[in-house]
């Protein structure tokens, strides 16, 4: 079991010190929670993997006594919190940071992880058959595969235009902003794209993530 007695630190952050490290702000709070359990000083804050969604990580927060941890398992002191990743999530968390969410709305917390889960191709087990000339299959493939899985996590992909064989796409509601989003076309869509359509030569994203109700610039 690894272990470090430093506190979480904007420096800690940018170096990655730490497989997983708790910003500031989620530090005082989370600190705030734990003095609530009875002896706080025996437990830690414990945090795995348990699968994924789209293009993110699920996760388990929880507490746990230090003195029950395994042996695998990585543990960090940040500012007198117990951190602790599970040995099965080490890889897949490590340079992540815990933090508050960016609205003083949303309660909870978020945890901005750089790794990703392996994309999974939405044509996978699926035989369907595209018709038309390049924008009536692009659609095709959008209206059948791709959006029932984007709309699961509150987004979806619309057909701007097609210039020869170059293929424009907006991503909106969840997606538009969505810092994974570039990730989600470039790995998902693109691909889906490319298998299906063979003629489509490039997919370029020309969603505006900065606008408000316009979701796309031409």
């Amino acid at each position: 079991m690894s272990e470090s007695s430093l506190g979480a630190t904007d420096e800690a952050i940018a170096t990655g010190e730490f497989v997983l490290t708790v910003a500031p702000d989620a530090l005082g709070r989370v600190l705030e929670i734990r003095d609530t359990e009875e002896d706080p000083g025996s437990i830690c804050l414990r945090v795995e993997i348990t699968g994924s969604a789209g293009v993110d990580y699920t996760y388990d927060l929880g507490w746990a006594t230090i003195s029950e941890l395994d042996a695998e398992d990585d543990l960090s002191v940040q500012g007198g919190l117990s951190v602790v990743v599970a040995a099965n999530s080490i890889d897949t968390m490590r340079g992540a940071v815990l933090d508050l969410p960016r609205a003083s709305s949303q309660g909870g917390f978020v945890i901005k992880n750089p790794n990703r889960p392996a994309p999974v191709n939405p044509l996978e087990g699926r035989d369907i058959e595209l018709t038309g000339d390049i924008p009536d299959k692009v659609t095709q493939l959008l209206e059948e595969v791709i959006n029932p899985g984007l709309a699961e996590h509150g987004g979806f992909a619309a057909l701007v235009g097609v210039d020869d064989t170059t293929v424009f796409l907006t991503m909106g509601g969840g997606c538009q902003g969505c810092a994974m989003s570039a990730a989600t076309l470039r790995d998902g869509i693109t691909a889906s794209i490319y298998e299906s359509i063979p003629e489509v030569t490039d997919v370029v994203d020309v969603t505006d993530h900065n606008a408000g109700d316009n979701p796309f610039y031409t």
